[in-house]
């Protein structure tokens, strides 16, 4: 067969599996960095107030996390967490659970993406000027309305730099996940390879995939920063 139709969207072609493989590996990514946002905006609130039993707890989550390999998170996550799930189950009298792959994969690099996007945020928030804040103070600004009105507007152009950056990695960790079986584009792309014998095709495939979803994302990105940057003088 050649490369064209190897790579036709119908079978016996790879073509359509490799694109529903990126689908899946965007449908992974995106969520597990918003669950990760989620968590490192509470990280970083948490980390910056004066709570010291909250603030110890957030160090030792980002530090264990930045320090244990990715892969070693994900298997060791993925099976201790099923573990203890249906542990839990069996105490309680109820049947064990078989966890969903795409479930697993998104709660497991969401807990990861969220220490390194709390000290993103966190580095955002300190990088504002404290006269800001404290004007809102003196307006009787609520907390809620000062962080509405004051914290996240001077946030954002800070911290979409570090964001854009945990977007890319969080896609290209999304493979990682092939370990606990969950087909994305990283394992659709060998299991294609181990089929036809032409895994120099499939993975170069796989490698233009990848690289078409970053510039999109880079497009996003910066279509981004230069709305929250309005106003403001470009950097030199």
């Amino acid at each position: 067969m050649t490369a064209w139709q190897l790579l036709a969207l119908q079978p016996p072609g790879w073509g359509g599996a490799l694109l529903t493989g990126a689908a899946t590996t965007v449908a992974i990514s995106a969520c597990a960095y918003t669950i990760g946002l989620v968590i490192g905006l509470f990280g970083a609130l948490g980390k910056l107030s004066n709570n010291r039993t909250v603030g110890l707890i957030l160090k030792g989550y980002t530090s264990v996390i930045r320090a244990v390999p990715e892969l070693i998170l994900i298997v060791g996550l993925y099976y201790a967490g099923t573990d203890g799930l249906n542990r839990l189950l069996m105490a309680f009298g109820l049947p064990t659970v078989e966890v969903n792959g795409f479930i697993a994969a998104v709660a497991v690099l969401g807990f990861v993406q969220g220490a390194y996007m709390t000290e993103v945020l966190r580095g955002a928030i300190l990088a504002i000027p404290t006269g800001q804040l404290e004007a809102a103070r003196a307006f009787g600004m609520s907390p809620l309305l000062r962080f509405r009105r004051v914290t996240l507007p001077a946030l954002l152009p800070n911290a979409l730099p570090g964001m854009a950056n945990l977007w890319m990695s969080v896609t290209k960790d999304s493979a990682l996940v092939a370990v606990v079986g969950y087909q994305e584009l990283a394992l659709t792309t060998r299991l294609a390879g181990a089929n036809t014998k032409e895994y120099f095709l499939f993975f170069l495939a796989a490698a233009v995939l990848y690289l078409v979803i970053t510039l999109l994302s880079n497009l996003v990105f910066h279509g981004i920063e230069r709305r929250v940057r309005r106003g403001q003088k470009p950097a030199h």
